[in-house]
């Protein structure tokens, strides 16, 4: 079983969830119950070993067989992330390069596989999170979107792993967080997770952003990422590109925290990244009684967008901090 915590029901209440089948597990990313990039590719690689579980295969061809189907029906889920795909295609090149015959042997070194990318993960935020430090001083003001802390990753988070770091060690920091429209990813997750570690924060409705900028109020934006392609456009939650652009406008630096498994050098640039399109209702009804918006009207509602390599500040990996011109 894969517990998770079903984050679509924070900040009001914390419950954590067993997930028994992949079927479950597809539902869950789906639904925003698991999300962040690394976080739904650790679920898709649990998901995947609960799928082959229950394998009747006799022979290992079978068995790839069997597998490769599943892990064409996970890769579904969700089409932005590129983690997703990265840790299906781990769990299937393991199994695969594998001189081990028995079946049984082979579903143990699936479970094996994934608890390594769960572990891999841990240990690339908390690298993030020390190279990000880095680029950290006392007093400084920090602006985030959506989320990319603790509950996006196994541990410590990407973007908001260097505020965690420093938290740490005593640095005092006051950090804006957007809430991220229309999900409220950071009015609902990012808020809970920093509150309950202690900082200094405040949320922001997204369109405020620019006039704290302004106002001289804010020293850099930090982001997670959900897809990097090989020349650094980012893929990261709708809103971001608003941020990059005012970045650049104030003179500010925006970073984009993600470990190496999120850039896909087989991705050339971002306009080949499929962008998601979530449903019209999360904008015109999700979060109250009644309507937000009228009956029938059109809803433009991307997941989304793609932020230019040459406006962003820096990209800070779990190898190290890389910087403009980006190639991967």
């Amino acid at each position: 079983m894969l517990r998770i915590i079903d984050q679509t029901l924070l900040p009001g209440r914390l419950k954590i969830i067993g997930l028994q089948s992949v079927l479950e597990v597809y539902e869950a990313i789906g639904s925003l119950r698991v999300r962040g990039a690394p976080a739904i590719g650790i679920a898709a690689a649990y998901g995947l070993y609960l799928a082959m579980r229950s394998s009747k295969a006799v022979n290992k061809k079978s068995f790839m067989a069997e597998l490769a189907g599943w892990r064409q029906y996970l890769s579904e889920a969700r089409p932005t992330a590129v983690n997703l795909n990265w840790a299906l295609a781990r769990l299937e090149r393991t199994a695969a390069i594998s001189v081990e015959e028995d079946i049984a042997k082979l579903k143990q070194l699936l479970l094996r596989e994934a608890q390594a990318i769960a572990l891999e993960d841990a240990a690339c935020c908390a690298a993030i999170g020390a190279f990000g430090l880095t680029l950290l001083n006392e007093g400084d003001v920090l602006l985030t979107h959506c989320n990319a802390g603790h509950l996006a990753t196994a541990a410590y988070g990407t973007a908001l792993a260097p505020i965690y770091c420093a938290l740490e060690q005593g640095m005092r920091l006051k950090i804006f967080c957007d809430e991220t429209r229309p999900l409220l990813q950071g009015a609902r997750l990012t808020a809970y997770e920093l509150m309950q570690a202690g900082a200094n924060i405040t949320l922001l409705c997204d369109n405020m952003a620019a006039s704290l900028m302004a106002a001289g109020q804010i020293t850099s934006i930090w982001v997670g990422a959900d897809r990097i392609a090989a020349n650094g456009d980012t893929a990261n939650k709708t809103g971001t590109l608003n941020l990059a652009v005012l970045a650049r406008h104030f003179g500010l630096p925006l970073y984009v925290c993600a470990p190496q498994s999120t850039i896909d050098p087989l991705m050339p640039t971002g306009k080949e990244i499929e962008i998601e399109q979530r449903q019209a209702m999360e904008v015109t009804e999700m979060w109250f009684k009644e309507r937000m918006a009228p009956p029938g009207i059109a809803v433009y509602n991307p997941a989304f967008d793609i932020t230019p390599a040459e406006l962003i500040s820096a990209i800070i990996t779990d190898k190290g901090i890389l910087r403009w011109p980006y190639c991967f």
